[in-house]
């Protein structure tokens, strides 16, 4: 049985969609049986188990949180790089820079969110791009908080260190920003990774946090869910935002007209409208 392969009915598929649904809110499409039968697929042979089915019942009524959590990262998908979407960085070292030349005080509060992190690459690129730019961020209450619903994904993140091919596609001086170790692989240097705060979070939930954040990255996240659910994301994402804060999201999504305290002032790039109200810090 090591090497045969799961069968998929389309019952047991349909197992699959409801409960990733119901548990992270992931609209899985039928372009993804194959996904389902590779990554589960291993999880079922590794509990010496017969069939999705019998893994699903297991999950249902004997598994722990750590399994449910499982099944959830087995369905996720992380592709990320330093720096995607360039011009999202461009934009938000203007806002910030903005910041720094508005907000007075012994000690300034910043705050950006990176919600679906993945491997870390955004929430690093983030504080790496601002604090090159603005040296003074070093004195400042500055924190980017990333979250993601992948348990493993955030594990790996909080370490900083990634292979040297990460580096494929950067220029020089982004290249620069990193410290290269004895084995070969690369980490991002201290003064950007203790700026970022990792921690698990199932969107889906309840949110610890209380914001606000003057900039929001969900890139590519949106994409796994089916409409009215995306719209009550953005909806809650703008709750989240200070006054004219931003939220940036992926190449392929858009917020289309359905959130209403937001105004597209760029390339996948939104601005909470300052009518709809402030929130105050946490």
């Amino acid at each position: 049985m090591e090497h045969e392969e799961i069968a998929l009915s389309d019952r047991e598929f349909e197992r699959v969609k409801q409960r990733v649904y119901a548990q992270a809110g992931i609209s899985l499409s039928d372009a993804k049986r194959t996904l389902v039968v590779s990554r589960l697929g291993k999880i079922v042979r590794q509990h010496g188990l017969s069939s999705i089915d019998a893994y699903l019942d297991f999950l249902e009524h004997s598994a722990g949180a750590d399994e449910a959590q499982r099944f959830v990262n087995a369905l996720t998908t992380n592709l990320t790089r330093f720096y995607r979407e360039d011009h999202h960085f461009a934009h938000l070292a203007d806002h910030v820079g903005q910041i720094v030349s508005a907000r007075r005080g012994a000690r300034p509060r910043l705050r950006i969110w990176s919600a679906g992190c993945s491997t870390g690459q955004e929430p690093y690129s983030i504080t790496m791009s601002l604090m090159a730019r603005f040296p003074e961020l070093k004195k400042w209450d500055f924190l980017v908080l990333a979250t993601d619903i992948d348990t493993s994904v955030v594990e790996r993140a909080r370490t900083g260190i990634y292979p040297v091919s990460e580096l494929s596609g950067l220029n020089a001086e982004r290249a620069a920003l990193f410290e290269k170790l004895a084995d070969g692989r690369i980490q991002v240097p201290e003064v950007a990774r203790e700026r970022v705060v990792f921690k698990p979070l199932n969107l889906m939930d309840a949110w610890p946090m209380k914001g606000p954040f003057d900039a929001i990255f969900c890139r590519n996240v949106a994409i796994y869910f089916d409409k009215p659910t995306q719209t009550r994301l953005f909806g809650r994402l703008g709750e989240m935002l200070a006054p004219d804060g931003y939220l940036y999201i992926g190449h392929s999504e858009n917020l289309g007209g359905r959130v209403s305290n937001f105004k597209l002032v760029g390339q996948t790039i939104y601005r909470r409208d300052a009518t709809s109200g402030s929130r105050t810090a946490a």
